[in-house]
């Protein structure tokens, strides 16, 4: 057996709401600060590529919302709505039409990545696909990409590790709007209880080699 506690490791990058809504300054809803924004992209994009390098799939889960009432609908993001806090602008995040829901530029591989689309909740599980996707690929062990790391990552990597799969999160390749204290405690909670949390280079190493085996 493996560090990562799999028989064999089967793995797949599961991004998270690497999207212009977060992402890309001139229509961000939710916005990371901008230098921010391009260091977690570029982050992400050398990341993607090493892992398709070495044959690993690559899952993309995108926020999107039918309207304003199906946000609103969750009680704690209704009563911050316009109270000037990080996330007062939710009711207008990822709405029909806006280009909030694409993917940043460089992000995807339309010839190789699957994309899960119709999140709307922190957790990637809840009311979407991403589980059958998973499960119907094989895979075992997650490398988990994207923002923010104080809500999305870290609600998806619970469900994720309670859900028997082995969890990684790529600690360069995420981040919060929430600032750096946020990003950091997110990690350490995660890293205490739920997965690893290591550096792109670093997860790639020990996950790439193991994955190279099991192909041979």
């Amino acid at each position: 057996m493996n560090r990562f506690g799999v028989d064999e490791i089967r793995p797949a990058v599961v991004t998270i709401d690497l999207h212009r809504g977060h992402l890309d300054p001139e229509v961000a809803t939710l916005p990371l600060p901008a230098d921010v924004a391009a260091r977690v992209v570029e982050a992400n994009v050398r990341f993607l590529d090493a892992a398709r390098a070495l044959d690993i799939p690559v899952v993309h889960v995108v926020t999107g919302y039918r309207d304003a009432d199906e946000i609103g609908a969750n009680p704690y993001w209704r009563a911050l709505a316009d109270t000037g806090v990080t996330r007062s602008n939710i009711l207008r995040h990822n709405l029909p039409g806006l280009p909030g829901q694409e993917l940043m530029p460089g992000i995807c591989d339309p010839e190789r990545d699957r994309v899960v689309n119709g999140k709307k909740r922190y957790d990637c599980f809840l009311g979407t696909d991403l589980a059958i996707t998973l499960h119907a690929m094989k895979v075992n062990t997650l490398l988990i990409t994207g923002v923010n790391t104080n809500s999305c990552v870290l609600a998806t990597t619970i469900t994720a590790q309670t859900r028997d799969f082995a969890c990684i999160v790529v600690s360069d390749c995420v981040d919060t709007c929430d600032g750096p204290d946020f990003h950091e405690s997110a990690l350490t909670m995660i890293e205490r209880a739920f997965g690893w949390v290591m550096s792109a280079d670093k997860a790639l190493e020990a996950v790439g080699s193991g994955h190279r085996h099991s192909l041979v």
